[in-house]
């Protein structure tokens, strides 16, 4: 992805596409980024935009005024406020209206200790709270899924390059998540009518493919994982263009190694809960069932993210590190 890096005190055009348009009530995370700070921490921001450069399809650094936010609101998908959290909740309050519609956002000490979503939580301010992690700041994360180790809703739509068509409905989605209510996403291919209620969320699928049903060991790299869904697809007639997404357990969330390995191949990942990869079980016997009471995260992950939870390919272990098993 090109990233624009600007340091500039301009007002960015917010009409004429000087800047991105206002984010899509799509669940969609943060791609366009604005770093507002004060003078003095300009050098501590530049830090931020070369770190996280290559992650986001623009970031630009603007200098702190009274109005910086206001001016701005809109043209980003995330403001990064470079400042204590009291000055950016006085300066954005006012102008907060939908959740889906307005941009996230976080803010960072000079430190670079904390880094604390204030509001998109679940669009954008979470993503970009954890990728600050990567400079030593801890993502202070609140939205009640995360903070739990669960993945929302909107995660789940951004992961699966989806798009939730009913935002409204996530509240009591995401409380169906926190209270490991919610199985796996169902998947329904037409032509078929389907009649929801206001607590059902809708998401449209922006593509289809198959399904990486993986378990790592802890600490694996990037190249390890990459070969192994290299190898596992090769057998099949597959390469990596023909992937929808990475499916996993929640235990895995954070591996960098994994995380590092779908981004390079542009696919999201989706966290199962231990209630859900249970509930769909591969064929292969897993000793970790015997250990720790989980399923073999492969095979089982694979299934609960097939649109037809079935197995294409029964999981094999790659390098002593990567175990891969293949759904649609």
């Amino acid at each position: 992805m090109s990233t624009d890096n600007t340091d500039t005190t301009d007002t960015a055009d917010t009409d004429d596409g000087g800047g991105c348009s206002t984010p899509d009530s799509d669940g969609e995370v943060a791609e366009e980024i604005a770093i507002v700070s004060f003078e003095r921490k300009l050098p501590v921001a530049r830090d931020i935009e070369a770190e996280l450069a290559d992650d986001y399809e623009r970031i630009d650094i603007i200098e702190y005024h009274g109005d910086v936010f206001a001016e701005h609101w809109g043209a980003y998908d995330c403001f990064v406020g470079l400042m204590a959290s009291g000055i950016a909740m006085r300066k954005t309050a006012g102008l907060l209206d939908d959740k889906w519609d307005d941009p996230a956002v976080v803010v960072v000490d000079e430190e670079l200790t904390w880094a604390i979503p204030l509001t998109g939580g679940h669009h954008g301010a979470n993503q970009v709270a954890h990728d600050l992690s990567q400079m030593g700041a801890v993502p202070a994360m609140t939205t009640a899924s995360e903070a739990a180790g669960k993945q929302g809703i909107e995660s789940k739509a951004k992961a699966l390059d989806a798009h939730v068509v009913n935002g409204d409905s996530t509240v009591a989605t995401n409380l169906a998540v926190l209270n490991d209510e919610l199985d796996a996403v169902e998947r329904l291919d037409g032509p078929r009518a389907v009649l929801v209620g206001d607590d059902v969320t809708v998401m449209k699928r922006n593509d289809d493919g198959v399904v990486l049903g993986t378990g790592t060991v802890d600490g694996v790299d990037r190249e390890q994982v990459l070969d192994a869904w290299e190898a596992a697809l090769d057998d099949l007639d597959y390469d990596l263009s023909d992937v929808e997404f990475v499916a996993t357990a929640t235990r895995k969330e954070g591996e960098d190694g994994l995380y590092a390995a779908a981004q390079a191949i542009d696919a999201g990942v989706v966290l199962f809960e231990k209630e859900t990869l249970l509930d769909h079980e591969g064929p292969t016997p897993s000793r970790a069932k015997e250990l720790i009471g989980w399923p073999g995260i492969a095979e089982a992950s694979a299934i609960a993210g097939g649109r037809e939870h079935e197995l294409l390919r029964e999981k094999e272990r790659y390098d002593e590190a990567v175990t891969v098993a293949v759904g649609r």
